[in-house]
């Protein structure tokens, strides 16, 4: 059943810069996070969770620097606890750093699970409740719009349902804008969340949102299951980072949620730029995008089959829920051995239009495939590979390099660092160029040479920058002379591409990789793309 878009609105809070920072290997500079918020103003996110001011300078620094970069959709929330056990909320050191953030609205998060209150708090019951009122209460007399964000509700709720409704009681009394129930540890199944949502809208009153972290991945289905119940406002993290399992995937529920159930989360004209937000958002986390990711990944929209390619062509809506283009993606056909004709003609079609089905060169490159597939190459991953190949089947493809040759030394120091040197010779027309340059091992070595004299001939090479590289053993059966497969993801900053090499020796299979690369950007750039 879906709901009036006109009359259900529902709030969405990202916290990637708070929650989200705590995932592994996240680390975000000031910058970065000026950047994320940027992007998730223009994507009509309501509320930005945008750190912690009582957890160190750097969020601090981030307010400081937000009160002069006025945002168009967005509201940025200050993140912070309850007064301390036996303290007053004007003596807390805390809650006065939450206040010289200067947001209009401020998130604050108390206990509501009795075992925590006692165990981790180390209070009684009754100045936890306090604890949460008189920080509500202090807040909302200070001029704030407060969020209370009912830690570990679910737990609670299972174990003293009295007395977690007790603690929400006391926020919203207080004059809490939104209680916000957490499903902290990640554990509640989305039947439970929904029911005991639903309990809490009707007993409560007023807006109530939900928080949910994926410990056991539901985070998004217990999500939608509050949404479903009641609740009209919903934390997350746009790609789902967070610790330890991360948390409720905003880029999967914002879409589902006005695609499927019929809310309004974000303008029309904001939606389509849903994947680039996300994969904007992941380029900054330094974090590779899942490529299965709903909506967002590179492989939400792809086919390989060829009876499924050859019926999404004839009507998309048999292997396609939605238009890619309603989110900012687009369809990829995947070409490989049980791809078929009607996925390949669709491949050269991008390339060259006007060519018929029938036409000769597409069995050309279709044998061509299958023989390369048998060395060790797999194009469904290595799209920009591929088109290099149609380019050549279609006689339109114009090497722009040559690399004539190529040495590599390397040398171990006292610290078991790998440093290696890589020299490169590049021929163009009747000019070359040799250089040398050094990087963390053989690979990285070579990339940065071959770029580097490159770039004398074509500039634009010098935006270019590998930022994937995977090793796959091919032929596994023959131990150290086993065939290996390299794929590599670049980007130049507006556009991200992947290619494949393959050979019994690594740095051959690398350096194929690293050329096709190269020689797609240039091609992409003189139109013959």
């Amino acid at each position: 059943m879906q709901a009036n878009p006109q009359s259900q609105r529902v709030w969405l809070c990202d916290s990637s810069l708070r929650d989200g920072s705590q995932g592994k290997q996240i680390a975000f500079s000031v910058a970065d996070k000026i950047d994320i918020i940027r992007a998730l103003d223009e994507q009509g996110i309501p509320f930005i969770e945008a750190g912690n001011p009582s957890a160190g300078p750097k969020d601090v620094q981030l307010f400081e620097r937000m009160r002069s970069i006025p945002l168009q959709n967005s509201r940025l929330v200050a993140f912070g606890a309850t007064r301390r056990k036996n303290c007053r909320p004007q003596d807390d050191v805390g809650l006065q750093a939450l206040l010289a953030a200067g947001t209009e609205y401020v998130t604050v998060f108390g206990k509501s699970w009795d075992m925590q209150v006692d165990q981790v708090l180390r209070t009684t019951l009754e100045e936890n409740l306090a604890m949460i009122s008189d920080t509500v209460a202090y807040l909302v007399a200070q001029g704030r719009q407060v969020l209370y964000d009912a830690e570990h509700f679910f737990d609670g709720y299972r174990h003293n349902p009295t007395y977690a409704m007790q603690t929400v009681r006391a926020a919203r009394q207080a004059g809490a804008t939104c209680v916000i129930l957490c499903d902290t540890n990640g554990a509640a199944l989305p039947a439970e969340v929904g029911a005991v949502t639903a309990q809490v809208v009707r007993q409560l009153g007023g807006e109530v949102g939900i928080h949910c972290h994926d410990d056991i991945g539901c985070a998004v289905a217990a999500s939608l299951a509050a949404v479903e119940a009641g609740a009209r406002h919903v934390q997350g993290t746009f790609v789902g980072y967070g610790e330890r399992c991360g948390n409720a995937n905003l880029s999967t529920i914002l879409p589902v949620l006005q695609l499927k159930m019929g809310y309004s989360c974000v303008a029309p004209q904001q939606l389509p730029l849903l994947t680039g937000t996300a994969r904007h958002i992941a380029d900054i986390s330094n974090v590779i995008l899942r490529s299965s990711l709903p909506f967002v990944g590179s492989g939400a929209f792809s086919h390989k089959a060829g009876m499924h390619v050859d019926a999404v062509h004839k009507n998309s809506q048999t292997f396609e829920h939605i238009d890619p283009g309603q989110v900012g993606n687009e369809r990829h056909i995947l070409i490989s051995e049980v791809g078929g004709k009607a996925a390949l003609l669709h491949s050269v079609k991008k390339i060259q239009p006007d060519i018929k089905k029938d036409d000769p060169v597409i069995e050309q490159i279709r044998e061509t495939i299958k023989k390369k597939e048998m060395e060790g190459y797999q194009y469904e991953s290595a799209e920009a590979s591929l088109k290099l190949l149609i380019l050549g089947h279609l006689k339109r493809l114009k090497p722009h390099f040559k690399l004539d040759m190529y040495r590599i030394m390397g040398e171990q120091n006292s610290n078991i660092f790998s440093l290696s040197t890589a020299i490169v010779k590049v021929t163009v027309g009747d000019g070359w160029e040799m250089t040398a340059d050094e990087g963390k091992g053989p690979v990285n070595a070579l990339d940065k040479a071959t770029r580097k004299a490159v770039t004398k001939f074509y500039p634009a090479i010098q935006k270019v920058r590998l930022i994937d590289y995977k090793v796959r053993v091919v032929d596994q059966n023959t131990a150290s002379a086993a065939r290996v497969r390299v794929l590599i993801e670049t980007s130049d900053g507006e556009e991200t591409w992947t290619t494949v090499g393959t050979s019994r020796d690594i740095i051959k299979a690398s350096l194929r990789a690293i050329v096709d690369s190269l020689e797609y950007k240039l091609s992409r750039d003189d139109g013959s793309l």
